[in-house]
């Protein structure tokens, strides 16, 4: 399947990277384009409609507000539209995109690395083979999680905007070892790694937080002392906001 990305940002280059294969791609920073193309084989092309001639699937990277005007120029040639534009439902890109397969995916930053998490927006069949096939390619990031409209922004809060979260938290940690001694490039080994390894814990344990928990903290031990007082610093509150503060009062 011929990728085509329309818009060469963050999370398309996450994407490319991801997928490992060539790609058609058009951005409106001609450079940045260009980069991605030599960086991951393919093509950067002068023109969106190009991208989407030639493509067997355009993905939809652009700016949110962009999605009337680029749909204008992609529409007439697209074969199939995945979207990966935020607080955008699948229903507004169908609307752009009448009478073509449409798909819309969250995907995080870690797809980069294929330990992502992707999620898409549930939506009726379109062609069985076709839908397969655009499941199976962002599967290929990490975990594909499938969700209702009303939940896309909220699982976009937890998942999309979490990598940012979890690096101020080794931030955090780092820099406390460091007001303690320990040098910053060694704590950095040593917190970053404990975080990818609980990860992987955290996986074989069936997600299991709490098992977790048990495994590591002892009733009075120095793990309850410190986890006590990360829930008196208001851990909970402050991502329970950060939630609130990323999908908005309507989805409370």
């Amino acid at each position: 399947m011929q990728i085509g990305l329309i818009g060469c940002g963050n999370m398309a280059r996450a994407l490319a990277r991801g997928w490992g294969r060539p790609v058609l791609c058009a951005d409106p920073v001609p450079e940045r384009a260009a980069a991605l193309a030599a960086e991951v084989g393919g093509e950067a092309l002068a023109e969106n409609a190009a991208v989407a001639a030639r493509a067997d699937l355009v993905v939809l990277c652009h700016k949110p507000a962009q999605l009337e005007s680029v749909a204008a120029e992609l529409a007439p040639h697209a074969k199939a539209v995945a979207s990966i534009l935020a607080a955008t439902s699948l229903r507004a890109v169908r609307h752009a995109y009448p009478d073509r397969p449409v798909y819309r995916f969250m995907p995080s930053l870690p797809v980069e690395v294929r330990q992502g998490a992707v999620v898409q927006e549930t939506g009726p069949a379109q062609d069985a083979e076709l839908d397969a096939s655009v499941a199976q390619l962002f599967a290929e990031l990490g975990t594909l999680v499938a969700l209702e409209e009303h939940l896309v922004d909220v699982a976009t809060g937890l998942m999309s905007c979490a990598p940012a979260y979890v690096a101020l938290v080794a931030e955090a940690q780092i820099d406390a070892g460091v007001r303690h001694g320990v040098p910053a490039a060694q704590g950095a080994e040593l917190v970053i790694q404990t975080l990818a390894g609980t990860a992987e814990l955290l996986r074989r344990r069936g997600n299991d937080t709490m098992a977790v928990r048990r495994e590591v903290a002892s009733p009075g031990g120095l793990t309850a002392r410190g986890l006590d007082a990360l829930e008196r610093g208001g851990l909970r509150a402050a991502f329970s906001e950060a939630l609130d503060a990323v999908v908005g009062e309507g989805h409370r």
